[in-house]
């Protein structure tokens, strides 16, 4: 197996490609101490409900629907915050400690549209306790619980109560009568500057992998792909990263160049790193049409 093989495996390894289908709390008085008891190593990447993409062969009458929050997924054993790759979150321990001593699974959550300032937060290895006071903990599972979704969307919310964290909430699951329903959802959080829903089986037990379980809804697609290389620009962009020549984990090679700002154009993407790009169908050869970056690929 060559290098950049290994490579590819090695950053597709925390993460599945989905198929086309198209309240702060009180202000502390000083930074908040280390626990000398903490855990500092990382471990496994532990196993996790992954979404397919929603397709009109499911019928949503079956599934609870909630916001897809973009922010950056965690999980909670009870006494370790990690990231899904197993790497510990850095957080203050006044924010650990308010945590139950229940497992959770939910995404770390500033606000609609604040990812970037989110994500460079929360992965700091020295945590800043005022700003960790805006992060919310997004609850939407408990990881390894009996009972179908339903029953442990009800637990969550017990939980949640029962928590005198402020930062801490249960996602919103609704029901759905129809797809009319649905589509007026997602035209509700849209609206509200929201990127999507998920759709989980109400009647689902507790399971890990990617299913049709779990699927996401959202107005455009998005995948995720390997730098291989970056193409010299031209014109305006003379000097500069013209596009980066990436390969899906199917094999397709292609150029994404839209969506490059001036600072990725400047230091683009290194080779050998995920991105997710965004583009709106498959040609025929199973190239995407009107490929777009948006960003380095979030596998913490």
């Amino acid at each position: 197996m060559n290098t950049m093989r290994r490579t590819f495996l090695t950053a597709l390894a925390a993460f599945a490609l989905p198929t086309r289908q198209a309240l702060a709390g009180p202000a502390l008085a000083r930074p908040a101490l280390a626990d000398p008891n903490a855990p500092t190593g990382d471990a496994p990447a532990p196993g996790v409900l992954l979404a397919n993409v929603y397709g009109d062969h499911l019928d949503p009458r079956l599934y609870l629907a909630s916001e897809k929050f973009d922010g950056v997924r965690a999980l909670w054993d009870g006494q370790t915050l990690r990231f899904r790759s197993g790497r510990l979150v850095h957080a203050p321990a006044a924010f650990t400690a308010a945590l139950p001593p229940v497992p959770l699974d939910g995404e770390l959550w500033l606000a609609r549209g604040r990812f970037d300032a989110l994500s460079g937060l929360v992965r700091s290895d020295a945590p800043d306790p005022t700003a960790w006071q805006q992060v919310h903990y997004q609850v939407f599972e408990l990881p390894g619980a009996a009972g179908s979704f339903a029953q442990r969307a009800r637990r969550i919310r017990d939980v949640v109560r029962q928590s005198a964290m402020p930062q801490l909430h249960a996602v919103d699951q609704r029901p759905l009568a129809d797809r009319a329903a649905m589509h007026a959802h997602l035209a509700s959080v849209l609206a509200q500057g929201g990127e999507g829903l998920v759709l989980h089986r109400a009647d689902a037990l507790y399971q890990t992998g990617r299913s049709d379980v779990l699927v996401k809804l959202k107005p455009h697609l998005d995948s995720e792909a390997l730098v291989l290389a970056h193409l010299p620009g031209k014109g305006k962009f003379a000097g500069q990263t013209g596009a980066l020549w990436v390969r899906t984990p199917e094999g397709r090679e292609f150029a994404i160049g839209s969506g490059l700002g001036d600072a990725q154009r400047r230091s683009p993407p290194p080779t050998g790193s995920v991105v997710t790009y965004r583009y709106r169908d498959l040609t025929s050869t199973g190239l995407p049409r009107f490929a777009t970056f948006v960003r380095m690929h979030d596998s913490s």
